[in-house]
């Protein structure tokens, strides 16, 4: 975006009502800086810039500066980081690593292609398609560039790391940069989980695999629909467990391999990359409440517990692409797999069950009811009921019609009409229609009646008694939030007056999406929680709520928001 000079429109400074707003949305746009780094970024008194400038392309872009940096800027009501202030926070975005020889192109202008990346031994960073990630070179962990996923990271490792990557926005020594004080990165030492002795030989036999996008001038389209990346939460030792941490870790490592070997990989998925079978496969496989984490591991790396398991002839590991490695062979006969036993507790068991209950959830009978209120007491009074009285739609249709019948108000020429006397005229009509209407036909009659009651309804689980409260029933209403760098979210609420436990419904949506969930309680409201998953996740979604947990489509509301399947 920024490989050419742009021109600039204009530059002032910022008004103190527009700093503040800046730092909300600042705020909201980054979720993991805290208020003090954010007042660090947007400082109070400090001079701050607003730049309005025309790229090379005639995009529009708004850029803040701060003593004499670009910040942040803004395309298409979007806020995006600089290189300089990820230099200053440089876990801000998912980070991507890539070859030093890959600079240069990236600086004209070229995408990043996926043969240019650096698999790290845990794996790449978990995202989705249209999330904002960082992009780094091998042995620094500072940010040289930035841009937006054009692929999640399952589809990338699916694609077998090739074709285009990243949509990259904004580098290292473009234009944009140039505009501040020209500073270099600084040397940030990459986690120790990351580090590994890369020979010469091996980054030049990586480049001559990479593809690069041509220039800038390549690359059209607005930026792909923004997401939320799937995050792998931090572990949790079991507490009863005497034993180390470390212990503990490679006893869940082994279960989680085992588990996949036998239950979910199957011959035909040969060869798999072990980033995959890790993230896909062996993620799935941990127990509820539990998080695995190689790291904690006395393994430290995927690819040295992978070479434990090939020396025990459990599983034969090749690199079939410089880097890459990949699972090539599984002997399912090991007496290791033959005698594993799948738990009991499996997550990725298809019988959907509540966690606090033994019995498979049963949707409850929902049943309308109308509650009879002052202004229409006289109109059923006749029929034994008073203020306050709860009905059935038919126990009101009953009533209606038993007080036409003994008020003599069918109309003699046309049964088909009711005469109305000052009791429904009060009780039906509105006022402006009672000197103009005199009868009514049944059905309109019975539908404006029971328009003007009340509304209740009757909840009633299986095994337990009926519970009848006033007012409509909530529906489970299910809506998309927008986080950081414009990033999708999905919410669910009211699960609770449906029987559903949403710390239950969010452990299964954790292993459905492969995404990242949060429970939390709902903004004002004191004893409802809600789901919040990461991404659009609507159809995962009605999945479970329709054709598992059997619920009635009227009951649920914000389905039709559900990403549309693309085009063939």
């Amino acid at each position: 975006m920024f490989a050419k000079a742009f021109r600039v429109r204009s530059n002032t400074a910022i008004k103190g009502s527009d700093r503040r707003k800046l730092r909300a949305d600042v705020t909201a746009a980054f979720a993991t800086l805290g208020t003090d780094q954010v007042s660090e970024l947007i400082p109070g008194k400090e001079e701050l810039n607003v730049v309005k400038l025309y790229t090379h392309k005639g995009d529009t872009v708004t850029v803040y500066t701060s003593g004499g940096n670009p910040i942040l800027f803004e395309l298409e009501k979007n806020l995006y980081p600089t290189v300089y202030t990820l230099w200053s926070y440089p876990d801000l975005l998912p980070t991507f690593t890539t070859w030093p020889l890959v600079l240069e192109k990236l600086v004209g202008g070229a995408d990043l292609m996926l043969p240019g990346l650096m698999v790290p031994p845990a794996g790449l960073p978990q995202v989705q398609k249209g999330d904002l990630c960082a992009i780094a070179l091998v042995g620094n962990r500072a940010p040289i560039a930035i841009g937006v996923a054009v692929l999640s990271t399952a589809e990338m490792l699916a694609a077998g790391l090739k074709g285009r990557g990243f949509s990259v926005l904004h580098t290292y020594q473009d234009h944009l940069w140039r505009s501040g004080d020209k500073s270099s990165p600084p040397s940030i030492a990459p986690p120790v989980q990351d580090a590994a002795d890369v020979s010469e030989e091996k980054v030049q036999g990586d480049m001559r695999g990479l593809a690069l996008q041509g220039e800038e001038g390549h690359r059209e389209g607005s930026l792909p629909e923004a997401s939320e990346d799937g995050s792998i939460q931090d572990p949790s030792p079991d507490p009863m467990d005497g034993r180390s941490l470390q212990e503990q870790m490679d006893d869940l490592l082994q279960q989680c391999f085992l588990q996949a070997l036998k239950c979910r990989v199957k011959k035909a998925d040969l060869p798999l990359l072990t980033s995959t079978f890790l993230g896909s496969h062996m993620f799935s496989c941990c127990p509820e409440g539990r998080q695995l984490d190689i790291k904690k591991s006395s393994y430290k790396k995927l690819s040295k517990f992978l070479q434990h398991m090939q020396q025990e002839e459990i599983v034969q590991v090749k690199e079939l692409n410089r880097g890459v490695e990949s699972i090539v062979a599984v002997d399912w006969k090991h007496p290791r797999i033959t005698s594993f036993v799948v738990p009991e507790t499996s997550p990725t068991s298809q019988t959907v069950q509540a966690a606090s209950r033994e019995q498979p959830y049963h949707p409850p009978d929902i049943k309308a009811l109308y509650c009879v209120p002052a202004s229409m007491t006289l109109l059923f009074q006749e029929s034994g009921h008073k203020k306050g009285s709860i009905l059935e739609a038919s126990e009101v249709r009953g009533s209606v019609i038993n007080y036409a019948k003994k008020n003599d108000l069918v109309d003699a020429n046309n049964k088909n009409l009711v005469k109305l006397d000052p009791i429904l005229c009060d009780c039906i009509l509105e006022k402006n229609e009672q000197q103009t209407v005199s009868k009514l036909p049944w059905d309109s009659l019975l539908s404006r009646c029971l328009e003007k009651l009340q509304p209740a309804y009757q909840v009633t689980f299986a095994g337990q008694q009926p519970v009848v409260k006033k007012g409509k029933i909530c529906p489970i209403d299910i809506s998309l939030a927008q986080r950081a760098s414009n990033k999708k979210v999905t919410m669910v609420r009211n699960l609770e007056a449906y029987g559903l436990d949403p710390c239950s419904v969010a452990n299964i949506l954790q292993q459905r999406c492969q995404a990242s969930t949060t429970v939390t309680p709902v903004p004002g409201s004191k004893d409802s929680l809600q789901v919040q998953i990461q991404g659009n996740q609507i159809h995962h979604l009605g999945q479970l709520l329709l054709e598992e947990y059997g619920l009635p489509r009227r009951h649920i509301q914000g389905l039709e928001k559900a990403p549309k399947p693309g085009k063939k």
